[in-house]
C-alpha cells in the first residue's frame, strides 16, 4: 500500500476530513459487512483516500465495488485497475449479466432503460450477492436536489428502497445505525462537502484522479446540446454530425454516451480550481440522464439507484 499523503490542510478542510474519517470508522464499527461503492470519480477517490487515512497503516477493511455498465470511459477502467493494484485493495467488478445478454445499451434502449438495468438493477444485484449491509459512497448534498434529501446514514428498506420522508434525524452529529434484517444503509461521508471542497482537498492531498478531469484535445461530437466524447466506434454518426478535435474536460464521470464534456483549457489542479471559482453552471449540467424529467434522480433513488 502506498503511504498516505500528509499535506497542510486549511481548518475548513481539516474539519471535513475529520468528519469523513469518523463516519467511515463508525460504519466499520456498526455494520457486519460494509463495502465502498467505487465509481472511479473524484468523489469516490476522496472517500477512498479518507478510508486509507482512517485505517492507516493497516489496509482498508472492506472491498471496493464498481458497477461496470459496458459503456464506461476506457480511461476510467485503466485508472480503476491501476489504483486498486497500487493500494492492494480488493476490487469487485459487477455487470448485470441479464442486461449484458439482452444487449442493453444507451444507444439501443435509451438512457432510462440502460441506467435502470445496467446501473440500478446491477447495483442491487451486487449488494445482494455480497450480502453487504452498508454501502459507502461519494454522493454530496450540493450535487442535486434529491441527493440533498439524503442523510449521512441513509436508511434503505428491504429491496434497497429509499423513502425520503422516512429517514432518521441526525441531530448534533448523532447517527442511528441500527437496521432490521433485510434492511441496509447507504453512507455518505462527503455529504457536507461542496465540489470546490473536493477539488481543494484533492489538490492539498495530491490524490490521483482520472485524467479526463483535466483538459486535453479529444474527439467529440455535438448531440442533444452536449459535447459527447466518442470513446469508441459503437456510436454511429447521425446525418450532418462530424467528430471534431476540441479542448475539453469533464466535471463528472458517467457512461460516455450520456456524459457531456465542456470546453476548457484547465490542464492543472490550480487551473481547475480557478475555473470552478468562476463557474456559474452546475457540475451535473452535462449529465444527460439528469435532464430527463421522467427519469428524475429522486425516482431512480427510490428504486435503488446510487
Amino acid at each position: 500500500m502506498q503511504p498516505v499523503q500528509t499535506q497542510s490542510l486549511s481548518p475548513h478542510l481539516r474539519r471535513l476530513e475529520a468528519e469523513g474519517i469518523a463516519i467511515i470508522r463508525e460504519t466499520v464499527a456498526s455494520f457486519r459487512n460494509p463495502v465502498l461503492l467505487y465509481s472511479i470519480g473524484k468523489d469516490s477517490s476522496v472517500v477512498l483516500h479518507l478510508a486509507m487515512k482512517a485505517f492507516a497503516p493497516g489496509r482498508i477493511p472492506f472491498p471496493l465495488l464498481h458497477i461496470a455498465t459496458g459503456w464506461d470511459f476506457r480511461d476510467m477502467l485503466e485508472f480503476r485497475d491501476r489504483r486498486a493494484a497500487e493500494l492492494g485493495a480488493r476490487l469487485i467488478v459487477h455487470t448485470n449479466p441479464d442486461g449484458l445478454a439482452r444487449g442493453i445499451g444507451p444507444l439501443t434502449h435509451g438512457s432510462q432503460v440502460h441506467m435502470d438495468v445496467m446501473g440500478t438493477q446491477a447495483l442491487k444485484q451486487a449488494l445482494d450477492i455480497g450480502g453487504y449491509d452498508a454501502a459507502l459512497g461519494g454522493a454530496r448534498r450540493d450535487e442535486e436536489k434529491a441527493r440533498a434529501k439524503e442523510r449521512v446514514f441513509s436508511h434503505r428498506a428491504p429491496g434497497h428502497v429509499w423513502e425520503p420522508r422516512g429517514q432518521r434525524p441526525e441531530l448534533w452529529g448523532l447517527y442511528n445505525t441500527r437496521i432490521a434484517p433485510g434492511e441496509t444503509m447507504r453512507v455518505f461521508p462527503l455529504s457536507n462537502w461542496t465540489e470546490f471542497d473536493v477539488w481543494d482537498y484533492i489538490a492539498a492531498e495530491q490524490i490521483p484522479v482520472v485524467p479526463l478531469y483535466f483538459a486535453a484535445e479529444r474527439p467529440v461530437l455535438r448531440r442533444s446540446g452536449a459535447l459527447i466524447m466518442r470513446d469508441d466506434d459503437r456510436m454511429p454518426l447521425n446525418e450532418g454530425e462530424q467528430v471534431e478535435k476540441m479542448w475539453v474536460r469533464f466535471r463528472t464521470m458517467g457512461d460516455w454516451p450520456l456524459t457531456g464534456a465542456h470546453e476548457s483549457r484547465a490542464q492543472t489542479m490550480e487551473q481547475v480550481l480557478e475555473e470552478l471559482r468562476l463557474s456559474r453552471v452546475s457540475e451535473r449540467h452535462g449529465r444527460l440522464i439528469d435532464n430527463d424529467q421522467e427519469a428524475s434522480m429522486e425516482r431512480k433513488k427510490r428504486e435503488g439507484y446510487f
